[in-house]
């Protein structure tokens, strides 16, 4: 059973598109990054899962039931990017009110209370929480219930390093318990490390999906290789422009190294040339990162949409 599935979605708000024929889905113990300009449609597609919205055309199963159904609701946790609470209740007041509507056990307070680092504020007014604080406090409340789909936006704001790693940290530990887990941030470099797949949406389309590697070779974009000469550096730029059969290689000089970029259907074919020729000390080789691929299927029209409000 997928913990969810987006056929064919479209959405549309005063007759403007705002999704148009999404395909996504998301399997137990998976975490799915959820990436896009302000306005792609993330925060949309977010509340069709929810079933907070119905979509205009196509079909949203969730949890093997129909998104909004109490029966499916109560097995998703859901932690938005803005999180407020009552301020003169406690940490503790407010878990265990979020932990009665949902009909979880209050058992589970103390326990979630400790495993975000709030243990020692539980009985402190929210009202004095920092902002680090609500955010963890908002974690707990979407982890009650033990949720099978956990839906995260921008979970790391207001987290020092160290919280960062303990978020993520608990993530790994969800997924490899089965939990399906939609991850949406602004901050590419500290997610990649822990996604499985990516979704990149733009002006309500769905761009690209895949694991990385997939979406390396979707993007086609050259890889980066780092060459120390052995002698010089110029007689290693004689063999690698002998060995390349692309009139476009980049070749630039970097604190003593070569830098190449590559593509990659050449790549080995440079990399035996190169080892071959005794002309290399070392080597290091560098693939688009994951904020690359974001900024090749964007282009420059979806950066220039990516500093306002979601």
């Amino acid at each position: 059973m997928s913990c969810f599935r987006l056929e064919n979605v479209s959405y549309r708000y005063d007759k403007s598109p705002v999704l148009q024929g999404i395909d996504l889905r998301l399997e137990p113990g998976e975490i799915l990054g959820l990436f896009g300009h302000n306005g792609a449609g993330k925060t949309t597609s977010i509340k069709l899962i929810l079933g907070l919205m119905q979509p205009t055309q196509g079909t949203v199963s969730v949890l093997g039931g129909r998104a909004g159904d109490p029966s499916v609701t109560q097995n998703i946790g859901y932690l938005p990017e803005n999180v407020m609470f009552y301020p003169q209740l406690t940490g503790r007041e407010i878990l265990s009110h979020f932990a009665r509507l949902k009909g979880s056990s209050l058992h589970q307070v103390p326990k979630l209370l400790e495993q975000v680092g709030l243990g020692d504020a539980r009985d402190a007014r929210t009202k004095t929480y920092s902002k680090g604080m609500r955010q963890r406090l908002g974690l707990a409340q979407a982890l009650l219930g033990r949720p099978k789909l956990l839906m995260l936006d921008e979970p790391t704001v207001g987290l020092d390093p160290v919280a960062t790693a303990d978020l993520y940290r608990l993530l790994r530990d969800l997924r490899d318990e089965g939990t399906g887990i939609v991850l949406c941030s602004h901050v590419l470099p500290g997610v990649e490390p822990y996604i499985d797949r990516a979704a990149i949406l733009t002006e309500g389309s769905l761009k690209a999906a895949g694991d990385l590697a997939a979406l390396r070779r979707q993007a086609n974009m050259p890889v980066t290789l780092s060459l120390e000469p052995a002698n010089s550096i110029s007689a290693l730029e004689r063999v690698i422009d002998k060995a390349s059969t692309s009139s476009g290689l980049m070749i630039k000089t970097d604190n003593g190294r070569l830098r190449v970029d590559v593509q990659p259907r050449e790549k080995m074919a440079l990399l035996k040339t190169v080892m071959a020729s005794g002309e290399v000390a070392d080597i290091s080789i560098q693939q688009p990162s994951l904020e690359d691929i974001y900024v090749h299927f964007l282009g420059s029209g979806g950066l220039a949409r990516r500093g306002g409000n979601q």
